[in-house]
C-alpha cells in the first residue's frame, strides 16, 4: 500500500536559474545536480493537495490544503538505472501535524505556517494565487493562465521540471531517504503573467536572499493529478 495518496491540483512554477555550486551543500549522498540544458535550477512551487489519505485512511481536517516548497533537481544512479528526482529546500504547509509526520518519517524539512489560496476563472483566463505568512509577513505567488489545457511537449523545460518522479532527502552524510512519487504526464495551462512577493532570504535562508530581486527563467502552470507517495527506501552509501 502506498504510503499517502492525494490529488495535486493548480501546480504554480516559477524556475530560476542559479549557481549550482551553492546547492552541492544540499545534495544527499549519493546524487548529483540534474541539469536543463546547462542551467542548474530551483523551483518555487505552489499547488493544492485535495482528498489526502495515509495509508488509506483520510485524516480529519487534514485533506484539502495548501503546499509551498523551493526545490531542486538531482540524478541518482541505481545500478545503472538513473533515476530523478527532486530535493527539497523547505516545504510550507499549513497544519503542524502534517510537518511532524513527513519530517519524522522521510527527514524532509516541512514548516507549518498560516495559508491560503485563490482560484478564479473567467471565459478566456485562470486565476491562481497561494500566501502564506512568515513572522507576521505575507508571502504570495500568483499566476494568470489560459483557461484551456495544452499538451506538455516531449523534450520540453515543462517536461524537463514536471517529469521528477523521485524524491530525495539527506539523512546523513552516508544515507539518504528515497521515495518515489507516482502520477501520469501532467498537462498544463499557458501562463500569460504572474506576480511573486517572496522574502526568499526570510522565508528560505540567506542562501537564497539574491532570489528575491532575481527574475525567473520561466513560470508553468500544470493541472496535476492524482498522485502516490511510495514508502521510503535508505540508500548507503
Amino acid at each position: 500500500m502506498s504510503f499517502l495518496t492525494a490529488e495535486w491540483r493548480k501546480l504554480a512554477i516559477a524556475n530560476y536559474a542559479i549557481d549550482k555550486n551553492l546547492l552541492i551543500p544540499y545534495l544527499p549522498a549519493g546524487t548529483e545536480l540534474d541539469l536543463w540544458n546547462d542551467t542548474c535550477y530551483v523551483s518555487l512551487i505552489g499547488f493544492l493537495f485535495k482528498n489526502t489519505k495515509l495509508l488509506g485512511f483520510s485524516i480529519p481536517f487534514h485533506a484539502n490544503f495548501e503546499e509551498i516548497n523551493l526545490r531542486f533537481y538531482v540524478r541518482y544512479n541505481d545500478n545503472g538505472v538513473v533515476k530523478r528526482g527532486v530535493v527539497f529546500i523547505k516545504e510550507i504547509v499549513p497544519k503542524f501535524a502534517l510537518s511532524i509526520v513527513a519530517n519524522a518519517i522521510y527527514n524532509e524539512n516541512y514548516e507549518a505556517m498560516p495559508m491560503s489560496h485563490c482560484i478564479k476563472e473567467n471565459e478566456e483566463d485562470r486565476y491562481v494565487e497561494y500566501k502564506w505568512r512568515y513572522n507576521n509577513q505575507w508571502q504570495s505567488f500568483s499566476v494568470t493562465a489560459n483557461k484551456a489545457l495544452s499538451e506538455i511537449q516531449t523534450g520540453s523545460e515543462t517536461e524537463f521540471i514536471t517529469g521528477h518522479y523521485w524524491g530525495y532527502a539527506r539523512y546523513s552524510s552516508e544515507k539518504t531517504n528515497e521515495y518515489e512519487v507516482k502520477h501520469p504526464k501532467w498537462a498544463q495551462y499557458k501562463v500569460k503573467s504572474f506576480n511573486i512577493a517572496v522574502d526568499f532570504g526570510l522565508v528560505y535562508g540567506q542562501n537564497f536572499s539574491f532570489l528575491t530581486q532575481q527574475q525567473p527563467v520561466s513560470v508553468m502552470l500544470a493541472e496535476g493529478s492524482d498522485i502516490s507517495v511510495e514508502r521510503k527506501n535508505t540508500i548507503r552509501i
